[in-house]
């Protein structure tokens, strides 16, 4: 029985050793002296005891006996060769008591190299063990420039709060979003018990995920994983049997194929042309049934200037749109479930639905699973959904128009900004502004404030303190002000507060847009031209971004104002076109280089002449948080 045994695992070995050849593939496992320096291996890190994956066993750790295996781990060496005896004892005290001894490895990038324990490792491959005790040296990369070694390094500091190393992702920032989506803050260790769990929880869901064809797919069990639970969350997959789990992974497997889509965001800068109306539609219209739309707010349009934008948004299109449509508005959603809000809404007979806040997407994303006829449009940037469309204004357009006027007014200051919350479009709001400043004005210098950081007059003072008095601030009238905090671009006189431009944004322009498309069909088309999720990034080429300025401009400033703002409308202006050098004085990008809209979707990084920075989580409030969670950038989701 050991001798067939080893005659099963030979063969395997000599097939992988076929395929690998054929292939041009070294068709023996990986050496680590071979690309890790000799003098790197005294330095390694000793992590201890620790049951390791069997599948990320990869290679040795020298290139002795290396020849003995195949690429796979499987014995390469006859029958009757002492070695294929050795194996046949190991293969039978497996089989009678289980291989107790660990192994010892060196640990590089999450793969492990055997330094003692080669034949144990084959001998527990052979019989598709998951997990194998080992005494493991981690060996940390130098080199942190890359994508794949800044995901280790994600890695490296999930596994210091959670001792789970099992768990890979092909994105940055994947591993804090699984922490917050298990309902954890960043930075909280994990019990033994919570180890156990997700332990269990995962395997199920490889089981699941792999049932389903997860094979086949180019990303990570991971990955999927947190696709699932952005839709139906940790308690849900904890609770659901295996035949159910089966069900539901299945069920949401568009949202887990997109993950291997790179980018997996198509985003749309300017609304395609409609579809022009043929001769037989105008002779003979057809009757149909209005259209029946939802706005649903997480405020109330009297408290919040936010939703009351939104609200006159619905109102004209209304108006324009008149008995074609229906819309109805519902408030204040995160007083009581979303979820339940937005199928209320359904059950009513809308079977379109906007809902206007970040923090109203997981909502959304359920309800659009759970209903595929509905047409669920969430107002964020930058999220990853291929059941819902998400829609946003680009607005550092007219923020690079605020900085260019506040740099030619500030002679030889500095200006000030303050800024709500650190999500995706935000920080390249930032930018835009300092790069309009610098453009005018190379001396002077930004100093960066958030209102989420101890609240708007607190950011106010901060920077009145320094003698900023021109301060580029709140996108929005915030209702019942009492007229002291600026909006838009002000100045700060000892007589008040005087405002002297501000971005409009045209909410009615936007969803009129969307809804002829809708009506038109080419929305729905849209959506099966494309593999990825569909972004829609608007601006003032668009209509739905606008500046207003205030006749106290000088007529110079207003004149470049408003060139500028027609340059926008035509798409030939790129705040964002190098070169361009960050805080650090890196070099992001050279001359005659621009910036993609993945990439200013994506900063997290500041402009050169910035004073300031991006807050971590733990200084923000606590209902910034709530947002920041969802739609924040990745250096704002993590611990200073």
């Amino acid at each position: 029985m050991l001798l067939s045994y080893y005659s099963d695992a030979l063969k395997l070995a000599q097939k992988e050793f076929r395929r690998c050849t054929s292939e041009g593939a070294h068709p023996y496992p990986p050496v680590l002296e071979t690309f890790i320096p000799p003098e790197r291996f005294s330095g390694g890190m000793d992590i201890g005891l620790v049951s390791i994956p069997m599948e990320f066993v990869t290679g040795t750790r020298t290139a002795g006996r290396t020849n003995a295996f195949a690429r796979n781990f499987m014995p390469l060496l006859p029958a009757s060769s002492e070695f294929a005896e050795k194996w046949q004892i190991l293969c039978q005290a497996h089989l009678a008591e289980g291989i107790r001894d660990p192994i010892k490895v060196y640990e590089y990038m999450n793969r492990y190299y055997v330094e003692e324990g080669n034949k144990r490792v084959s001998v527990l491959k052979f019989f598709g063990a998951d997990a194998v005790e080992a005494r493991v040296i981690r060996i940390l990369p130098e080199d942190r420039n890359d994508l794949q070694t800044a995901l280790y390094y994600e890695l490296v500091e999930f596994y210091r709060l959670s001792r789970t190393n099992y768990i890979e992702f092909s994105k940055p920032g994947s591993c804090a979003r699984l922490q917050q989506l298990l309902g954890k803050s960043a930075g909280e260790p994990w019990s033994d018990e919570d180890r156990s769990a997700f332990q269990s929880a995962y395997y199920y869901f490889r089981q699941a995920y792999e049932a389903n064809g997860g094979k086949n797919l180019a990303s990570t069990v991971g990955d999927a994983m947190l696709a699932y639970l952005e839709v139906y969350g940790y308690p849900a997959l904890r609770a659901q049997s295996s035949q159910e789990l089966k069900k539901s992974v299945a069920h949401v497997w568009e949202e887990i194929t997109l993950q291997q889509e790179t980018p997996s965001i198509d985003v749309k800068l300017s609304p395609e042309a409609e579809k022009p109306e043929g001769l037989l539609a105008k002779v003979l219209p057809k009757a149909e049934k209005p259209i029946k739309v939802a706005f649903i707010h997480d405020k109330n349009p009297d408290l919040s200037g936010w939703t009351f934008g939104h609200e006159l948004g619905r109102e004209h299109v209304q108006r324009v749109f008149g008995d074609k449509i229906e819309t109805s508005a519902y408030f204040n959603a995160l007083d009581s479930d979303p979820l339940d809000i937005i199928r209320e809404a359904a059950d009513d007979g809308n079977t379109v639905i906007f809902t206007t806040s970040p923090r109203l997407l997981p909502a959304s994303l359920r309800a659009a699973v759970d209903d595929p006829k509905l047409t669920i449009l969430n107002c964020s940037l930058n999220m990853s959904h291929r059941y819902i469309r998400t829609y946003y204004a680009r607005m550092y357009e007219a923020k690079f128009i605020a900085g260019v006027i506040a740099g030619s007014l500030a002679a030889g200051d500095d200006v000030g900004y303050i800024c709500d919350y650190p999500i995706f479009g935000q920080v390249a709001g930032i930018n835009a502004f300092a790069l309009g400043v610098q453009s005018v004005n190379p001396c002077a210098k930004v100093r960066l404030e958030w209102s989420s950081v101890g609240g708007l007059q607190n950011a106010m003072s901060r920077l009145t303190g320094q003698g900023v008095r021109l301060i580029s601030s709140q996108d929005i009238a915030r209702l019942r002000d009492n007229g002291n905090t600026p909006f838009g671009l002000a100045i700060v006189t000892d007589n008040g507060i005087v405002n002297l431009a501000r971005p409009v944004w045209q909410w009615g322009v936007y969803y009129e847009t969307i809804l002829r498309r809708i009506q038109d069909k080419s929305f729905q088309a849209e959506s099966g031209h494309s593999a990825k999720a569909l972004n829609y990034y608007w601006g003032m080429s668009a209509g739905v971004v606008e500046m207003r300025y205030s006749d106290k401009l000088p007529d110079t400033t207003l004149k470049m104002a408003e060139f500028l703002g027609r340059t926008f409308r035509a798409g030939l202006c790129e705040p964002f076109r190098g070169p361009l050098h960050s805080q650090s004085g890196q070099e992001l990008i050279g001359k005659g280089q621009a910036l993609s809209p993945e990439q200013i979707i994506d900063m997290s990084w500041l402009n050169e002449n910035v004073i300031g920075s991006i807050p971590a989580w733990d200084e923000l409030d606590e209902s910034a948080k709530l947002t920041v969670g969802i739609a924040g950038v990745m250096t704002s989701k993590q611990e200073k």
